[in-house]
């Protein structure tokens, strides 16, 4: 087996360590959604739609009304009419979507009437009192079918129930698939699913009229969350305050919630006083755009007589349900590592996203990449089967090797480095293989359904998102920022600013141990803040495991920043080169000369307080703002469709 190689002698990063946010968390003083408490709250409760699909002919909201503690029942209509439908990733100018049902209920669970009361309860039992004549209609929902002209139309004015069709081939695919002996068709069918935090997605919204600020606060995990406020609301982005010092209480993808939050938005601006609305588990379920993808696939593999996979053709078809958002757009990250961790030659990918008369689609457990991992892993099993090789000897035979790296893609992703076959190696034995096959084998002896899972699976890492160009040319975005700003206080102590929310992803321990490495200084003594969104650049939220890659490193770089600005101080008052001084557990030393040296507490106040000491040129004060894109980061596609889309990329077996 592989040997693992040392790791540098850091003090702080690989150490182990309690994590900072653990503390708030099993003493009970987590700040989630539920403990904002902004005093004049309104509450809201929300009327779903049995139907998949129904005209909404009236809604008659009297009785709702004139339940005591009710203060307004919004409808579709009106909430179309004052905000701008959300945001799809693709281009779509004829497929609106609004936090209500306008005219038409799209899937069974669809929002149709909003209760606004002094309590959730009274909003709840007000909403039970709403009428609405429907008239039901012929819903759409077999995915296949959606490719069909005969179906309902989920959006008439979409004139199709095809939101996007394309086909991209990477290299030699007619060639490679003539000459290879073997060709091997199957069918991988990933069905939708959902993850249930035990927290529901809740935000409070407040419109301030004199500083015509909208303060929001809400469990997500959501890109470009202010940024989609704003646009739907009709109002500059600096009108928008999002707390990002919000606790989440689970989310793995799906706490989007934009259409939560433009609700109560729209509510707080029309009425005045604060809205919160923290769905129940019915409203999460049926109605909360938590679901995950809905994708067929239909692959191809060539491969030789020695189960060496040399080319591949992949047909996805996607349903994202009745409104697509960003959803589409899962077709196409998985371009990042198409192959997954082998080393296949050329690709054809086809990539068709549908609607439906069924709930909208979110990441669930990563945006879209699994499913494509699930479909190649089922192809080579039937590699593997079809010639009577073994399955681990099929894998290692087709996992790019150590000394092969850097490794180029088809689509144009690098691989930087790896080595799959320790991994896989290190899977096996960790698992007993050998006594896993024992036990299998002995449950079928005695005639039970027996068997063991295998996968060597990538999951990309760092949120580029390139691949949105290659869906919708008018996303010509080549990278996603994250800032910090890292401050030294006059008697040394150190605060770290990030302008992010967290999932329960632990970026104020990440922040505070880079921190620590850079600067030599206890982790547990650097105080790390969630600034609001007006404070800072927008973040890209953490999603596709970027935050220590991004916000990581832009917190070495700014620690690295102040520790120079620090050496510059020491040298000046020192009376020699920068290049000959020395930093060491928190001491300024001459190098040659241990005894000619300041401490990290003389530097911060010289910083802060004694101008006469510092060098010619250099600001008062200790801090430096770092903002960081993603690595790799900076180009659209050739005219080959290549592009290496994420910087990283994680490698399980």
């Amino acid at each position: 087996m592989s040997t693992a190689p040392a790791l540098p002698n850091y003090r702080y990063v690989s150490r182990k360590r309690r994590t900072k946010e653990d503390r708030r968390f099993i003493t009970g003083r987590g700040k989630y959604v539920a403990d904002v408490d902004v005093p004049g709250m309104k509450h809201v409760a929300v009327l779903a739609s049995p139907h998949a699909r129904a005209n909404i002919v009236a809604i008659n909201i009297d009785a709702a009304m004139a339940v005591p503690g009710v203060h307004y029942v919004l409808t579709g209509e009106e909430i179309a009419r004052e905000t701008n439908s959300l945001f799809h990733g693709l281009d779509l100018p004829n497929v609106k979507w609004y936090p209500l049902a306008v005219n038409m209920t799209r899937y069974a669970g669809e929002w149709v009437a909003a209760v606004v009361a002094d309590s959730r309860y009274v909003a709840e039992d007000a909403a039970e009192l709403i009428q609405v004549d429907y008239e039901a209609l012929p819903a759409a929902v077999d995915s296949e079918k959606m490719l069909e002209e005969d179906q309902p139309l989920v959006h008439p004015d979409h004139g199709s129930n095809v939101l996007f069709q394309n086909t991209w081939t990477w290299g030699p695919v007619e060639q490679d698939f003539g000459e290879t002996p073997h060709k091997i068709s199957y069918r991988a069918r990933w069905g939708r699913s959902s993850t249930v935090p035990i927290e529901t997605f809740g935000v409070v919204a407040k419109w301030d009229g004199i500083t015509d600020i909208l303060d929001v606060w809400a469990s997500i995990q959501m890109p470009q969350y202010q940024d989609q406020i704003a646009n739907a609301m009709r109002m500059p982005m600096n009108n928008v305050r999002v707390h990002n010092d919000v606790d989440v209480g689970g989310s793995y993808g799906v706490k989007r919630g934009i259409k939560h939050t433009v609700l109560v938005s729209y509510l707080t601006k029309k009425f005045g006083f604060p809205v919160r609305f923290i769905e129940d588990r019915l409203d999460n379920m049926s109605g909360g755009d938590a679901h995950g993808p809905d994708r067929i696939f239909d692959v191809t593999m060539a491969f030789d007589n020695e189960g060496v996979i040399k080319s591949l053709k992949m047909r996805a078809l996607d349903d994202v349900g009745a409104y697509p958002g960003r959803a589409p757009l899962q077709l196409g990250k998985p371009i990042t590592a198409l192959c997954g961790p082998y080393r296949v030659n050329s690709i054809e990918y086809e990539a068709i996203s549908v609607t439906s008369n069924k709930t909208g689609q979110v990441p669930v457990r990563g945006f879209g990449q699994s499913p494509t991992n699930f479909a190649i892993e089922c192809g080579v099993e039937r590699v593997a089967k079809f010639l009577g090789l073994d399955r681990i000897e099929v894998r290692s035979r087709n996992l790019v090797r150590k000394e092969e790296f850097p490794w180029k893609i088809p689509p144009g992703s690098l691989y930087d480095s790896g080595d799959f076959h320790a991994v896989l190696e290190s899977a096996l034995e960790t698992s007993n293989w050998d006594k896993l096959v024992e036990r299998r084998d002995a449950l079928r002896a005695e005639g039970k359904l027996a068997g063991i899972g295998l996968a060597t699976c990538l999951e990309p890492g760092g949120g580029n998102n390139i691949f949105e160009y290659l869906f919708n040319p008018k996303l010509q975005i080549t990278t996603f920022v994250e800032s910090i700003l890292i401050k030294v206080e006059p008697t040394g102590a150190i605060t770290a600013v990030m302008c992010t929310t967290s999932s329960g992803q632990g970026h104020e321990t990440m922040v505070s141990t880079i921190a620590g490495e850079e600067l030599e200084r206890d982790p547990d003594t650097i105080r790390v803040l969630h600034g609001d969104s007006l404070e800072a650049l927008p973040t890209r939220s953490p999603v596709a495991s970027r935050m220590t890659i991004v916000l990581g490193t832009a917190t070495s770089n700014a620690a690295r920043e102040i520790k120079q600005k620090m050496i510059a101080i020491a040298a000046h008052d020192l009376r020699v080169e920068k290049d000959q001084i020395e930093y060491s557990d928190g001491e300024f030393n001459v190098r040659g000369s241990p005894s000619r040296k300041l401490d990290w507490g003389e530097i911060c106040h010289i910083a802060h307080k004694q101008f006469h000491r510092m060098p010619p040129g250099h600001e008062l004060g200790l801090q430096a703002y770092s903002v960081q894109q993603v690595p790799g980061a900076g180009s659209l596609p050739n005219e080959k469709n290549e592009v290496p889309l994420y910087p990283c990329f994680s490698f399980q077996a």
